[in-house]
Order: C-alpha cells, then sequence, then structure tokens
C-alpha cells in the first residue's frame, strides 16, 4: 500500500523561481555596496524567510523591514548586512549581541565567527529565535532572555559587539565588555538633526578609548532597559 505523502514537493517551476528570487536578492546587496565575501556567503545560506512571519513571508526576500511581534521589526537586509560587515568579523572572534529580534542577524553573525551570545529582552522572541537557530544546527550559539544594559561580569570580554538600536549615551558595563581593538556597532541619534540616526562604528584603541565613525544612515528603536516575560 502506497504511504501518502504529507508534503509539497517543490515543482521545477517554484525551485526555478526560488533559485531566481535568491540571486536577485543577492544582486541588490551588493548594488547597496556589501563586498565582504564572507558576509555575502552568510546571508546566501541564511534562509530570512524562516526569520518572517508567515504574513510577510512574500517580503523576505525584499530589502525591507517587516514586524516580528512584541512591537519589534526584523530590520531590512541591507542594514544588517552593513552592521555585521562593519563588524569586521573573523572566525576566532566572540561575539556579543543586543536584540536577538527573530534570530536572523544572530544565524548570520554564527555563520562567521567562532561564537556569539545574544541577549533579547522578549521572552518570547528569545524562545523562537532559539528554536529558529536549532533548525538551522546553530551550536555556537547561546541566547539569553535578559537586559542588555545590565549584564553580568562573569559573561566575559567580547570582540565585538552588535547593538540593534539607538543609545544616546554609553553605558560603562557595555563598554567595559569590548576587548582591547574591539569593534560595536550601534545607532546614534544625529547631532545635526534629531529625527534622524547614524549608524557609528566604536573600536577602542591602544590606550583603551573609544574612536568613533559615522558609517550611514539608519532608523532603529532606542534600546530599553530591563526585561519582558509577555508579549
Amino acid at each position: 500500500m502506497a504511504l501518502k505523502k504529507d508534503f509539497h514537493a517543490p515543482s521545477a517551476d517554484e525551485m526555478s523561481g526560488q533559485a531566481e528570487a535568491k540571486a536577485a536578492f543577492m544582486l541588490r546587496l551588493r548594488a547597496h555596496g556589501i563586498q565582504d565575501i564572507d558576509v555575502l556567503r552568510a546571508l546566501e545560506r541564511v534562509p530570512r524567510e524562516l526569520f518572517v512571519p508567515h504574513l510577510y513571508a512574500d517580503l523576505a526576500r525584499r530589502d525591507l523591514a517587516v514586524p516580528i511581534g512584541c512591537g519589534q521589526t526584523l530590520s531590512e537586509p541591507s542594514l544588517v548586512a552593513r552592521m555585521v560587515e562593519a563588524l569586521a568579523l573573523s572566525r576566532d572572534h566572540r561575539v556579543l549581541e543586543i536584540g536577538t529580534g527573530s534570530g536572523y542577524a544572530t544565524a548570520i553573525l554564527a555563520e562567521i565567527a567562532h561564537h556569539v551570545v545574544s541577549i533579547e529582552r522578549f521572552q518570547s522572541l528569545a524562545i523562537a529565535a532559539r528554536l529558529r537557530l536549532e533548525k538551522l544546527a546553530k551550536r555556537n550559539v547561546e541566547i539569553i532572555w535578559g537586559d542588555g544594559l545590565a549584564l553580568p561580569p562573569d559573561v566575559g570580554i567580547f570582540d565585538r559587539i552588535l547593538v540593534h538600536g539607538r543609545l544616546d549615551g554609553m553605558p560603562s558595563q557595555l563598554v567595559n565588555l569590548l576587548g582591547e581593538g574591539g569593534r560595536m556597532i550601534l545607532a546614534r541619534q544625529d547631532p545635526e538633526v534629531s529625527t534622524r540616526q547614524r549608524l557609528v562604528r566604536l573600536v577602542r584603541d591602544d590606550n583603551g578609548g573609544l574612536v568613533e565613525t559615522d558609517l550611514r544612515p539608519c532608523r532603529l528603536q532606542s534600546l530599553v532597559p530591563g526585561y519582558a516575560q509577555g508579549l
């Protein structure tokens, strides 16, 4: 007796369409100036559609930010790519990510870096992101439900820190987690226009100070202290 199939095998036309959409997606990222080969390969390997709510599945391969619940959004791929590229990651880096969200950027970081510790203040988002990353067999990632602005000192030192949000000040506790020669990417309010933001890179110099470099305009939510169980 033949077994009943409970899945839909993609047709040749569907597979061709998916391949074309993926190719167009990568071309758009290159058009935005993304040049780092490791970043481009990671973006090609990580299926963004896995991290987008079903309601917005048709937007997964477009350069658009989409809602992911809890009042949060998944940033447009070009911004995620620019942030990861600005980190200048290598295979031996330990990375701290503040704001796991859906886990999309986390998966990209995990493709390149040695180990990623990602902090998410919403428990439901943290749980969902952990399940997605387990599905992709990302074993070099640790998802923590907690306050990204109040990390315990025993969390260790990081080579790179990626903050998915705007910080108007600079919490010393977060700065102290950045190792020698380390880089941190975050958003700042534009000093000239209050309604605009800028993506900036902070680099720890030989004297222990931080050198700030403006990268590009962006639009990210302000980082909020504390954590939430519901939503």
